[in-house]
């Protein structure tokens, strides 16, 4: 019997993200088809177009909003309604991934509220599995229960890649914004055989954030900063401005979630250090989070690297090549 191939659907805000996780693989993939409307009390309707009965069926779509979230889930109920035989939700950026525990006495742990949501999936005779990509916790794999099967995929790849077309003829370190994201940054210097630099800080209050010390000699060297997500920039300034103080020459910052709310990304471009000199030579993100594919169209100091071969070849070595 011929195979047939995995459909790929996806939320609104990650159609491009689906299309070309399709086009790097249309001998298994295809997008499915979808009506979607959205009425003036901003109420959101689908229809599928074909029948999805028997079909292995993949959905993309990041936690990035409630209303997002809540499409997520939608269309995973609707794929269940229908008879689909299987279902992968590949999740490019997890939503209130730094709300994973609670710090404060009666806070809220919405990363696993996210999760305990989507674990509601699981009905009999339909398996659901979870990817997701470099998240900021390896714990919130844990949250999701009923047998949900997960998978974490890391890109580490794509930031050996930007390293690479970004260095220079100086020597460089790689460096991270805090001794929490150490280890992870410990791990990809020893590929790249480059030292590791990170900041020791202390969190005055919510808002504020004293540098304490730099872990590395980078006098004299350009500085590739990691951090998994950049949501206002505020501590990559800080950070910045630590390495700067230290002798650092050039300055990248290379971050999978590009998140950059609101004026975020024009704050990083104009930040300067304590003699006034840019800070920062240039930002490379990935396009796990739409808001990223949407600003590098107006910025040059932007640049946006795709996950897509990435989830596409994790997707057809796992079983998104079709079945018999």
């Amino acid at each position: 019997m011929k195979r047939k191939k995995t459909l790929v659907f996806s939320t609104v805000s990650y159609r491009y993200l689906a299309r070309a996780i399709v086009a790097l693989a249309p001998e298994s993939l295809e997008l499915g088809e979808l009506v979607r409307r959205r009425f003036p009390d901003r109420e959101l309707y689908h229809r599928l177009a074909a029948s999805v009965r028997d079909r292995d069926i993949i959905i993309v779509g990041g936690t990035i909003s409630d209303a997002e979230t809540m499409e997520v889930y939608d269309l995973a109920c609707l794929m269940h309604r229908y008879k689909a035989r299987s279902l992968q939700i590949i999740i490019p950026y997890f939503g209130y991934q730094t709300m994973e525990r609670a710090v404060k006495p009666f806070e809220d742990v919405k990363a696993k509220n996210r999760a305990l949501l989507l674990s509601s999936l699981i009905k009999p005779n339909f398996p659901v599995t979870i990817v997701m990509v470099d998240l900021h916790s390896e714990g919130i794999p844990e949250y999701f229960e009923n047998g949900v099967g997960t998978e974490h995929l890391y890109a580490k790849a794509i930031v050996f890649k930007s390293i690479d077309r970004l260095k220079g003829v100086r020597p460089f370190v790689l460096g991270c914004t805090d001794a929490g994201r150490a280890k992870w940054c410990e791990s990809l210097a020893r590929e790249i055989g480059v030292r590791i630099g990170f900041v020791f800080k202390h969190r005055v209050d919510g808002e504020t954030i004293e540098e304490l010390a730099i872990s590395a000699d980078v006098d004299g060297c350009d500085v590739f900063i990691f951090d998994d997500m950049i949501r206002t920039g505020g501590t990559l300034i800080n950070a910045g401005k630590g390495y700067r103080a230290k002798g650092a020459r050039d300055i990248y910052v290379i971050s999978t979630h590009g998140v950059l709310p609101g004026k975020a990304l024009e704050r990083l471009e104009n930040a300067v250090d304590d003699q006034g000199r840019k800070l920062f030579k240039h930002i490379v993100v990935t396009d796990s989070h739409p808001n990223a594919v949407r600003l590098e169209k107006r910025s040059r100091f932007l640049t946006v690297e795709t996950i897509a071969q990435l989830l596409t070849d994790h997707l057809t070595a796992n079983g998104g090549e079709g079945n018999d």
